[in-house]
């Protein structure tokens, strides 16, 4: 099978070994994704900003694979305080209200960068 990746540039890539998103046959998988530009965070302190902008990075890795947010099956959600699901859940909803994937939402205790506030990934099948 045809094995496509998407790369953003970042430099973890190079130095961990993984790529944004990959498309094997019908699947896609897309690597946990945070709210970084340009190695600083953005939407720093605001649950809903980094979660909207997440998605938004995710749709267009979903879109260089041939795919859209319709076809994501599955979000998993990392979160450094679950206190704040309601203003999480609002981006997501916002991105998948129609959709409606499976989703998981789970409290982490940190993430790479104490500014990050939710690390996203998502499970997709492709058209």
């Amino acid at each position: 099978m045809e094995r496509k990746q998407v790369f953003t540039g970042s430099p973890w890539e190079s130095t961990v070994g993984y790529c944004r998103a990959i498309r094997i046959g019908d699947r896609i998988e897309v690597a946990g994704t945070t709210a970084m530009k340009d190695g600083k965070v953005f939407g720093k302190g605001s649950p809903y900003e980094q979660t909207r902008f997440i998605l938004q990075m995710i749709e267009k890795a979903l879109g260089e694979l041939g795919a859209g947010l319709d076809n994501v099956v599955r979000t998993r959600m990392f979160v450094t305080d679950i206190s704040k699901w309601e203003e999480f859940g609002k981006a997501h909803g916002e991105f998948f209200k129609e959709i409606q994937p499976v989703a998981t939402m789970v409290e982490v205790k940190a993430l790479i960068d104490p500014d990050l506030l939710i690390e996203i990934e998502v499970e997709a099948a492709a058209p």
